[in-house]
């Protein structure tokens, strides 16, 4: 299984990648969502984990990308420090399901993960 990682925070990313990787998956971790689109093109993940608050681009406009693109259905799990119920009713809106609020632990952020490539979303 493939998960894309969108995390600007360095430490963050790092290790959560490494956990993500223990775990079995292959992950393609960016800093930022520049290259979000080509990214989904190359890489052709199972499950998206985002961060909502990043440079330039945030989360929430790349869901809505996403979901204007061939990628539409795919699941994709919020990991983010914003606890406001706002941005949770936001993220649903959008066809997210799963909303972690950092911080986490890697435990927690595997059974979520685990649980929506079940689900199948």
């Amino acid at each position: 299984m493939k998960i894309l990682f969108i995390e600007d925070d360095n430490f963050n990313r790092e290790i959560i990648t490494e956990h993500l990787k223990l775990w079995g998956y292959e992950v393609c971790a960016l800093p930022d969502g520049k290259t979000f689109l080509q990214s989904l093109s190359e890489f052709q993940p199972d499950l998206i984990l985002l961060d909502i608050k990043l440079p330039e681009i945030d989360g929430f406009t790349l869901i809505e990308k996403l979901r204007q693109s061939e990628w539409d259905k795919l699941p994709v799990v919020i990991l983010s420090a914003y606890a406001f119920s706002a941005e949770k009713k936001r993220a649903q809106m959008l066809g997210v399901r799963r909303f972690l609020v950092k911080p986490t632990t890697p435990r927690e952020i595997r059974r979520v993960i685990q649980a929506e490539l079940e689900t199948g979303g």
